[in-house]
């Protein structure tokens, strides 16, 4: 079955710096666009990143542009997130996200990530 399974969450300072890893298996990993979500408490989850099959585009949320990048090694069925200069308002579950050729999503159950002095 499908699986994805996030790491590398954790409690940061502002300013610091975390990378995120999700792996995934029981699918075709290479033809399955990959995207990150976050949820913070009381909000909606949202799109941070998204990563062609081939790796060959991104794209940010505005918010996270030119602090976070996506990426990924179809070799390894990996994609990652690097998130630099942390914020406080980046506190939040953060989820991986497949979306198949067939047009299904899966979903990982999340890593939290918790910036703060």
């Amino acid at each position: 079955q499908v699986q994805l399974v996030e790491s590398g969450g954790g409690l940061v300072q502002p300013g610091g710096s975390l990378r995120l890893s999700c792996a995934a298996s029981g699918f075709t990993f290479s033809s399955a666009a990959m995207s990150w979500y976050r949820q913070a408490p009381g909000k909606k989850r949202e799109l941070v990143a998204h990563i062609t099959s081939n790796g060959g585009s991104t794209n940010y949320a505005d918010s996270v542009k030119g602090r976070f990048i996506i990426s990924r090694d179809n070799s390894k069925n990996m994609v990652y997130l690097q998130m630099n200069s942390l914020k406080p308002e980046d506190t939040a579950m953060y989820y991986c996200n497949a979306l198949r050729v067939s047009g299904v999503r899966s979903w990982g159950s999340g890593t939290q990530v918790t910036v703060s002095s």
